[in-house]
Order: C-alpha cells, then structure tokens, then sequence
C-alpha cells in the first residue's frame, strides 16, 4: 500500500462512552495520520484519558467506531453488525499499541531490564536472548544503560518512567499512546522523559499524546486537540490552537494554563 494511501492510523467516528448516568465521551472524531504527533489538552475531567484508553480497548466505547492502522479496535465488523472479540484476539492487536501511564506500572520485583523483556517473551513469543539485547539498546537509548540492573525502588521518577518508555517500545508498536507521562514527575525530572519523546518524534513514531506541557505540544505537535466536556471544541496546528483559539472555551482554559 503506498503512502498515499496507507488508512490513518488513528480514525475515531463519533466515539461515545459513558460510566453509568455520566457520558464522558459525548461523540469524538478524530484522525491521526501515520507519523503525526498529536497532543490532546483540556482541563481535568474533559475525557482526554477515557479516550486514549478506548483508542487500546483497555475501555469499550458505547457507540461510533475506533480503528487503528485500517481495523477496527476491539471488535470485528459482520454485515452490518460489530462483535467484540475474544481477550486473546484484543492482546495480540493492543500488542501493536504502546501505551504509557501517568504512573509508570513497572513490576516492583523485577529489575529495569527484566521490566523491558517480558512482554515481547510473554506476549510475542522473543528469545530471552534476544529480548535481553533489544532492552538493554533501548534502555541505552533512554538514557539508561548504566541501569540494566536497577529495581523501580531503586529509581527516581524520571528514571522509572524512561523505563516504561522503552518497555512500550519493545514491542515494537506502530503507535505510542502517553496519558500525562510527566505529570507525577518532580519538575526537575520532566525534561528527560520530554527529551526522549521528542526525539520518538523525530524518528517518525506516531504519537497521540494527553498532557499539560504546553511548550512541548507548541514544539512537537503537528496537531493540538483541546477537550472539554465529553467533546473536542477545536483542534488546528500549535501555532493556530496555542496562539489564536477560536473558541472561548479554549482561550479562557488557555489563559489559565499559558
């Protein structure tokens, strides 16, 4: 499939989601192209974290439809039926999905590089060996080679999740998924995990990315998504969103965050 026609990677249809009485997701579309960043901002509550865990299935979206890279997330389409697939089929394709959490989920009992292996064992099937030495590059590449052995205990919160970072990408995903990645992070700590997402960016990696650090969507965006209320108000380039909203909504969020 050339270029030209490679579907997006990203394709929300008027996506809804609701816990019990509350909707949170009140019909959103959106696309992200192969090899865009996309940054979603808005104040708390607005949906921006259900949405990115309905984009890996981790939450079943109510109505519309959610496909990454041309199939459907989460379910198989009959006719004009959509059924939901067994958890097996669901984690071999969220296998193609990285995902990093505002906290960073590392497995306490393991050391950095064992943090980085399992899952391309467990889930597809690697050689240890091999496995060993795609983590410990990707740990170099992070900026922590000098860690292989380290426990989470043992690891400031930057450092912990630089490891999630690279544990995401041994599995070699097609699209990196960040809720807030630096928002549990001491200040101080923050521009390391921002170094190496800017530079997953710069490789081409697609990235739909939930945070609050504006000078980082304003340099590494293609797109700014804002998100209020279950909806996207408005989304436009850096230079458009950040500096000249249409909407009130955004310029008043914008106003208190800028």
């Amino acid at each position: 499939m050339s270029a030209t026609t490679r579907p997006p990677m990203v394709l929300a249809e008027s996506v809804h989601k609701r816990f019990g009485r509350l909707e949170v997701l009140q019909g959103v579309s959106l696309t992200v192209q192969p090899g865009e960043v996309t940054c979603i901002i808005g104040p708390s509550g607005s949906g921006k974290s259900t949405f990115l865990r309905c984009v890996n299935h981790l939450e079943q979206i109510d109505a519309g439809r959610l496909s990454v890279d041309g199939e459907l997330v989460g379910y198989r389409q009959q006719g004009d039926k959509l059924y939901e697939l067994r958890e097996g089929e669901v984690a071999r394709k969220r296998a193609d999905i990285g995902m990093v959490f505002q906290h960073f989920n590392l497995f306490g009992h393991m050391t950095a590089l064992q943090n980085v292996c399992e899952a391309p064992v467990q889930v597809k099937g690697v050689g240890r060996r091999q496995a060993r030495e795609h983590g410990a590059a990707l740990l170099e590449r992070v900026g922590l080679g000098d860690k292989l052995g380290a426990y989470p205990s043992q690891l400031s919160g930057g450092q912990q999740q630089r490891v999630a970072i690279a544990r995401a990408l041994a599995m070699r995903p097609k699209l990196m998924l960040f809720d807030e990645p630096t928002s549990a992070l001491d200040p101080e700590l923050v521009g390391d995990v921002l170094k190496v997402m800017r530079e997953l960016a710069e490789e081409g990696m697609t990235m739909l990315v939930v945070t609050h650090e504006m000078g980082f969507a304003r340099e590494v965006a293609d797109t700014v998504v804002f998100m209020d209320g279950g909806t996207i108000v408005e989304a436009g380039t850096p230079a458009q969103l950040l500096a000249n909203p249409r909407e009130p909504r955004t310029r008043d969020f914008l106003s208190k965050v800028l």
